[in-house]
């Protein structure tokens, strides 16, 4: 395990602020590229493969809303929110409304989190996830440009590929599940707000997590 990585894992039972502030601050070798994602500006263009293999691009769905999810199955974070059938709710309420939902994997070969598509695919049957497709991102070069620190870490994009919200999914930077409870959710109000024609009136959060594991 690398330095940047046990640091981590030793913020996890910590939450609230304190516990964002660390991993905001070793989130792992961001700084060797600047982030390229800005609010109200065109998202980053990427492709990668997905889990079955498929080249996916950004520019494939254009014309449509997109969320952008970076996960790591193993963080606790992440348990919360799938254990809790929170976050496979959200996908399926927003994928049936014709959203197009990626789930991205920037976890480095070696590293927590890091699983091959076949992985991939048997964890979203074993969590009964709906993502549109699930992104591998092993190099993290999508993940450096998006500046996605966290797992989870949330970003939605407009249909004219503008990106409208980045940062946490919710106002409750904890493990525990019962919290979900009196969360408000980020990205469903920016949905939603984007569905009703509406600005998106949130468009920021500081997010929180478990520090995507970069390759160093």
């Amino acid at each position: 395990m690398q330095p940047v990585a046990r640091r981590t894992v030793l913020t996890v039972g910590l939450g609230g602020a304190a516990a964002i502030a660390l991993h905001v601050v070793f989130a792992p070798s961001l700084a060797r590229s600047a982030p390229q994602a800005r609010i109200g500006e065109p998202a980053p263009a990427f492709t990668l493969a997905d889990s079955n293999g498929k080249a996916v691009s950004l520019a494939d769905f254009k014309g449509k809303t997109i969320v952008l999810e970076w996960t790591n199955h193993k963080c606790p974070y992440v348990r919360k929110h799938y254990g809790a059938n929170n976050m496979q709710m959200l996908q399926k309420k927003w994928t049936a409304q014709g959203v197009v939902w990626l789930t991205l994997i920037s976890s480095a070969p070696g590293t927590e989190g890091y699983v091959t598509g076949e992985e991939a695919n048997a964890l979203t049957v074993q969590r009964a996830a709906a993502p549109s497709h699930v992104l591998l991102d092993p190099k993290g070069d999508v993940g450096r440009a998006f500046g996605a620190q966290t797992t989870p870490h949330m970003y939605v994009i407009e249909g004219d590929g503008t990106l409208t919200y980045m940062g946490g999914i919710d106002d409750r930077p904890t493990t525990r599940v019962e919290d979900l409870k009196t969360a408000t959710n980020f990205v469903d109000a920016a949905l939603t707000e984007l569905a009703e024609g509406k600005p998106v009136s949130r468009t920021t959060a500081r997010p929180y997590g478990c520090s995507v594991k970069y390759a160093s």
